[in-house]
């Protein structure tokens, strides 16, 4: 489970549906908050503090850019939300680095979220078992976009994923 989310959400069952449902309504203030505080991803990077709390602020962002401002259903929304939570949380879990930065995109048919950090350490995709209480984030990108993958930079990788829309 993602940095921040112990608790709050469960991830999805192989079947599809989640056992605990996102609504886009409950956070609509908060995201708005997000969004005037961090700024756009959509628009720019934004740079957020690596702690917990910070997927929070990621979901809201993703929330607000992918309902409000590209006008995406609510059930695409949620699946992106999940799933920047999850990129989120293994930055915060994983690279050790003091900020993170989130960036979202939108071309014809397609949106990509990137998750940058200053570590070159390579995410792993693990097998996961029914019972397993973490490790499963890699395991929700990969089953639930369409493509994702890791760009190694000069200084630290982007770790990014790709959905049709």
């Amino acid at each position: 489970m993602a940095a921040g989310l112990e608790g709050f959400e469960r991830p999805r069952r192989l079947g599809g549906a989640t056992a605990a449902r996102w609504s886009p309504a409950v956070e609509d203030e908060h995201a708005i908050r997000a969004l005037d505080l961090y700024g756009n991803p959509a628009e720019a990077e934004v740079s957020l503090p690596s702690r917990p709390e910070s997927a929070a602020t990621a979901r809201r962002l993703a929330q607000v850019v992918t309902l409000r401002h590209w006008g995406l259903s609510p059930r695409v929304t949620e699946d992106v939300v999940l799933l920047v939570s999850e990129l989120v949380g293994n930055a915060v879990r994983h690279t050790g680095a003091r900020i993170f930065g989130l960036g979202m995109q939108r071309r014809r048919g397609w949106i990509r979220v990137e998750v940058r950090d200053p570590s070159r350490g390579l995410p792993c995709l693990m097998p996961v078992h029914e019972l397993d209480i973490s490790g499963r984030g890699l395991f929700l990108v990969d089953r639930l976009s369409d493509r994702w993958g890791v760009d190694l930079l000069p200084r630290g990788k982007t770790t990014w994923f790709e959905m049709r829309v």
